[in-house]
């Protein structure tokens, strides 16, 4: 049995049974009858389905929010906001999927030659806990108008949120098997991935994770699509605006308590304006008030689990015994974990370099943007980087040097439905939103044509 648990209570909310192998190739069956008749059903009719899951995500969007809020801890005003987005996902798509998928013309020494967009089947999608329906929805949205339908294998700690979505799409009338939550273990996964109904596999969570299924997904010769983990740099400098920089920087790193992959976990602030923004800084994080999650002016919630916050206290341990300094916060409580800030003049330390999962941030100071550059390039990861200044021009002048898959001018890190979102080195490949993820899962095939 898979169980779901309250993490700010400790109870029980729900027990799920774990799909038999047999159960699991029924469904994968059944995904594969309705992918056959659904990549029959014009873009512009798949659109209608996703206009009215829209419409039921914005009447719903309280009561799926405090379920996230009861499931994994999530303040209940950022859940409603992940369901909103949720919505405009959706809208996005039914407008743009059209001329996104639309054949193309290529001049060539044929009659003819034309570039198609054409969907693969059963796409089987591995997903976390930190937005449980917003991680679902961005891999679901575009795969199905492209015309293929969807497997799911959410977090175990989320499965009524999994179960949610699923009931969902029904309650809207998508056809039988074109969305379909596997209630499985991680266990699992090989097993479904290996099926030959299953065409490819998106996957966003830890680095591990991510290594397992590609490994699979290589041997099966089938696609992968990778969003994995980061360690995203904020970095402020001299010509800044404080203030701006200020506000931006304590969302970019608390929301969601900290528990995201494109949060804001290295703070690099040039010298003439470092200790001004600490202060600045240190004072609001301390104005975040921390509490029961379904109470609409908690900002801080629990951690999803006991076990990740002290995973996050262990990285905190490590790095104050490598020489960081303590500013604020540092103390747990069960899965509760305050907001904490540490400064560091050791880049090589825990915080700097693994991925914080958590309400936790490590501040440097540096001398020029080349030092800044150098050590937000540092680590393994290149998911985003934020950069604050007076002169964006000069950054965007400078944007290949920073070896990451999204550069953010005087703005945090986020993911739009209008821009492709993804990472490089650790942090994965493929991308996801915009024109480039409706065509992650698709047969881009060419047609050449001699009269």
């Amino acid at each position: 049995m898979i169980k779901t648990i309250n993490p700010y209570n400790g109870k029980i909310l729900g027990k799920y049974r774990e799909l038999k192998e047999e159960e699991i190739l029924e469904k994968l069956i059944k995904g594969e009858a309705c992918y056959k008749s659904w990549k029959k059903v014009t873009i512009k009719e798949r659109a209608q389905f996703f206009l009215r899951l829209k419409t039921h995500l914005q009447t719903n969007k309280k009561e799926l929010a405090e379920l996230m809020g009861r499931e994994m801890g999530k303040p209940v005003t950022q859940g409603i906001a992940e369901i909103e987005k949720c919505a405009w996902l959706c809208e996005y798509y039914a407008h743009h999927a059209d001329k996104f998928l639309r054949s193309e013309e290529i001049e060539t020494d044929a009659g003819k030659s034309l570039i198609a967009y054409e969907p693969l089947g059963v796409i089987m999608a591995v997903m976390p806990w930190n937005f449980p329906f917003w991680q679902v929805f961005r891999f679901a949205v575009p795969t199905l108008m492209a015309g293929n339908t969807a497997v799911l294998k959410h977090a175990s700690n989320v499965m009524g949120c999994a179960t949610a979505i699923e009931k969902m799409f029904k309650d809207c009338g998508f056809p039988d098997g074109a969305f379909q939550n596997l209630v499985i273990g991680s266990e699992k996964v090989a097993f479904v991935l290996q099926q030959k109904e299953v065409k490819a596999v998106s996957l966003t969570g830890s680095e591990r994770a991510g290594k397992a299924v590609a490994e699979v997904a290589g041997r099966e010769i089938k696609s992968s699509l990778l969003e994995l983990g980061g360690s995203n740099a904020f970095i402020v400098l001299e010509d800044a605006d404080l203030k701006k920089a200020v506000e931006v920087a304590v969302n970019a790193r608390y929301q969601n308590t900290g528990q995201s992959c494109i949060a804001a976990k290295r703070l690099l602030l040039q010298k003439g304006v470092a200790q001004e923004f600490l202060n600045a800084y240190i004072k609001r994080v301390k104005e975040l008030k921390s509490g029961d999650p379904l109470e609409e002016d908690t900002y801080i919630g629990v951690m999803a689990r006991k076990d990740l916050a002290e995973t996050l206290e262990d990285q905190m341990k490590r790095s104050l015994n490598a020489g960081a300094e303590l500013l604020l916060g540092g103390e747990r409580d069960d899965a509760y974990f305050e907001p904490t800030v540490l400064k560091v003049t050791n880049t090589a330390i825990p915080v700097m370099q693994e991925e914080t999962f958590g309400p936790l941030i490590a501040a440097y100071v540096f001398d020029t943007l080349d030092e800044a550059i150098d050590v937000s390039n540092s680590t393994a990861f290149g998911l985003g980087v934020s950069v604050f200044t007076g002169d964006p021009d000069r950054i965007v002048a400078r944007s290949d040097a920073f070896e990451e898959g999204a550069l953010f001018i005087n703005e945090l890190v986020k993911s739009d439905p209008r821009l492709p979102f993804g990472g490089v080195k650790s942090s994965g490949y493929g991308r996801e939103l915009g024109r480039a993820g409706i065509r992650a899962f698709v047969n881009v095939k060419t047609i050449y044509v001699n009269y």
